[in-house]
């Protein structure tokens, strides 16, 4: 007495599989299907084993005995049991894309529109909201170094009560005057400066009523392999910066 009719049918059970869809994987036709599972029919000996080898079953397991829940549990395909387990789930982070931008905005604050963004999946736990940005021009760019076009950043979105709580040099994703930069911050008691790595290009002093956005970048992937350097001497630059702005701002 063959098992094989009574083995697949109960492999397609645990699958999940109607017979239509068993059938299409090793191109059966349902009715076909119907007779193996009801013993009217055998099969052919090249089904038998694209049967077999689809789930990494022995032949003899198949014809032979009749198939128990450990032996399906060692299939390759993953059969679905309703076993308990922890399954990991990642951050899912929407993203501004160069193609993207103008439309974000314009309907920055619609949700559906937020939704419909691309997202990105990060290895994070993180409770707050996040944007991602893909960085399309060479403004925080200096010699080589710095961020370049296709590099992502991560931002943590930022309360309007919380802007003049961000330490100075910090680089924000900010929208203003209908623009999305990506700048360094700088603050004093009557504006705010956006700095660009790239010398050639000009500080932007702005009211805090004009912030429409801002979100505190916390993370970046970069799309080149970046050089060895030296952080200690990069952190030391930055402190230097950040009391230069100081003291200009109390000589004004």
């Amino acid at each position: 007495m063959s098992y094989f009719g009574k083995n697949i049918r109960k492999i397609r059970n645990v699958k999940k599989l109607s017979q239509q869809a068993f059938a299409e994987l090793f191109d059966l036709k349902r009715g076909t299907l119907g007779a193996y599972e009801e013993e009217r029919s055998e099969p052919r000996i090249e089904t038998i084993i694209r049967i077999a080898n689809y789930f990494s079953i022995s032949i003899d397991d198949l014809l032979t005995s009749e198939l128990t829940v450990n032996k399906l549990l060692k299939f390759k395909d993953d059969l679905d049991f309703h076993g308990t387990f922890h399954k990991e789930k990642f951050t899912k982070v929407p993203c501004v894309t160069a193609k993207s931008e103008a439309d974000y905005l314009q309907y920055y604050d619609k949700p559906h529109f937020i939704e419909d963004l691309p997202k990105l999946h990060l290895p994070i736990n993180s409770e707050k909201k996040l944007r991602g940005y893909i960085i399309s021009n060479l403004e925080m760019t200096n010699n080589d170094k710095g961020y370049c076009p296709k590099d992502v950043v991560i931002g943590e979105k930022i309360e309007q009560e919380s802007y003049t709580k961000i330490a100075n040099g910090n680089l924000v994703l900010i929208m203003v005057h209908d623009k999305l930069l990506l700048r360094k911050f700088y603050h004093s008691d009557e504006h705010i400066t956006l700095r660009a790595t790239n010398k050639n290009i000009d500080d932007i002093k702005i009211q805090l009523k004009d912030i429409k956005e801002m979100w505190c970048v916390k993370y970046c992937f970069l799309k080149r392999i970046p050089e060895n350097h030296n952080v200690e001497i990069e952190q030391k630059l930055s402190f230097l910066e950040q009391e230069f702005m100081k003291l200009k701002e109390n000589f004004k």
